[in-house]
């Protein structure tokens, strides 16, 4: 990633009309990913209009918080790095959907909190305990690229089947928007929020389309704005919105899965975030409180009635582009994200969005995820036969070995408490592939450049 010159450094405080302005590009920036999360969770577990609306308000008063502790220099990193919904946790909370949809959405929001609520303490303790900076001796480009690949790749029923492919042109008008704004527009803005600006234009489609009879109520395309003049114009969703967490063992055990690729990420970004704010490394300190923070900040998504949270990789970005990288900045951004989850009128009309519109930016953003992994794997020497067959053995495995272990989910049942944890485990494909790489890349002797750990992670 390419460093610009310095315009603001961590400790800067812009003029309060610049503050306010590039915090709300970082708003901006990760509003897409952020605001995606929800749109895919409600649905699955049968959410209306108005619980979408709501639930979307969760999420972003949950990752305003979560980005001013992560920012605050011995609670967190201290780095200006944004947390975000988490793209990590979209399998195995689809895994818990599958197990509580039928109890209807409170419930299942139920179950998703106290998994949260459970792995986020966990992680903290990990985090703050010092383990963190340990751990990432053993997590490798070898271990992070197939990791991060199935995470992409092995979401495509959530992107095809489940939303682009209820209504294909207006899907495609998304990919289409993302290919000519990210990539073919000379324009930066344009390339900035090439998926946000590809969601805006599809939207209109959909509404003028709805509004002259094109695409009648009932058809996926359709948009209809009864609820959003139904929607308060104040919200505060507060502790527990969906009711009390319940704590099952076999939901958390799926959650282990998102929170290790979590923290794999997450060492990452902060390796970068570093490089591009012109600051040296992160020691094992600052990884440790980092993790520690990401953990304590999904227990309280959990509380919040939100999802899971991360760093955010494409706001690393900005800085990079921009030169701004204040921790003032990104605090403004995360003030401006909890003003907007009291915007109850905002979060119903972001629910109304259709979903072959949500379908084509998944097809663009997960499909980036997964050549992300590819990207990481670049670190290490793949020309090496050692790193060809350890990486195409768990990428494999992540994708064939889940199928297998959720058809016979009542083999593992047999075995209890640790069957059914292990059961929501292997059933996960970035958990299967990242426990095979970091099994045979710990095993398998290799040099440090062959590894991929010989030179710095930024």
């Amino acid at each position: 990633m390419a460093r610009k010159q310095i315009v603001y450094g961590l400790l800067d405080r812009p003029p309060g009309p610049i503050l306010l302005l590039a915090g709300a590009q970082h708003v901006l920036t990760l509003f897409g990913a952020t605001t995606l999360v929800p749109l895919i969770f409600g649905p699955a577990m049968g959410m209306d209009v108005a619980q979408v609306a709501k639930f979307i308000s969760c999420v972003y008063l949950a990752m305003g918080i979560a980005t001013l502790i992560q920012t605050t220099p011995g609670l967190g990193t201290g780095l200006p790095i944004v947390q975000g919904s988490s793209f990590s946790f979209i399998p195995p909370i689809m895994t818990i959907i599958g197990i509580y949809k039928a109890l209807g959405p409170d419930a299942t929001m139920q179950h998703v909190g106290g998994a949260l609520i459970v792995g986020g303490i966990a992680l903290a303790l990990v985090g703050y305990s010092g383990l963190a900076g340990m751990i990432r001796r053993i997590i490798t480009p070898v271990v992070i690229g197939p990791t991060i690949m199935a995470i992409g790749f092995s979401l495509f029923d959530v992107a095809v089947k489940s939303n682009a492919a209820r209504y294909w042109p207006v899907s495609l008008m998304v990919v289409g928007g993302v290919f000519f704004f990210g990539l073919m527009s000379k324009n930066k803005y344009f390339n900035i929020f090439s998926v946000l600006l590809s969601i805006l234009l599809a939207y209109l489609v959909c509404y003028l389309g709805s509004a002259g009879g094109f695409f009648p109520e009932g058809h996926p395309a359709h948009v209809s704005l009864v609820n959003v003049v139904e929607a308060p114009g104040f919200r505060f969703t507060g502790l527990m919105p969906w009711g009390p967490p319940q704590f099952s063992i076999v939901a958390v055990g799926a959650l282990l899965a998102g929170f290790f690729s979590v923290m794999i990420e997450s060492i990452g970004d902060y390796h970068s975030c570093s490089y591009v704010s012109g600051l040296p490394d992160p020691d094992e300190k600052i990884i440790s409180r980092g993790i520690g923070a990401e953990g304590a900040n999904c227990a309280l998504a959990g509380l919040l009635g939100a999802v899971g949270t991360t760093s955010y990789t494409e706001n690393i970005g900005l800085i990079g582009l921009t030169g701004v990288a204040s921790r003032w900045v990104v605090r403004a951004g995360a003030v401006i994200l909890i003003a907007m989850s009291m915007l109850g009128k905002l979060s119903a009309l972001i629910a109304t969005i259709p979903s072959p519109v949500i379908g084509g930016a998944y097809i663009a953003l997960f499909g980036t995820i997964g050549a992300l992994g590819i990207q990481v794997l670049m670190r290490a020497d793949m020309g090496s036969q050692r790193n060809v067959l350890i990486v195409g053995f768990a990428f494999l495995m992540a994708l064939g070995l889940p199928g297998w272990v959720a058809e016979n989910q009542e083999l593992f049942f047999g075995f209890g408490v640790v069957g059914q944890v292990v059961w929501a485990i292997l059933k996960t494909p970035m958990a299967v592939a990242g426990l095979c790489a970091a099994f045979w890349d710990s095993l398998v002797p290799g040099t440090p450049e062959e590894r991929g750990i010989g030179e710095r992670s930024a």
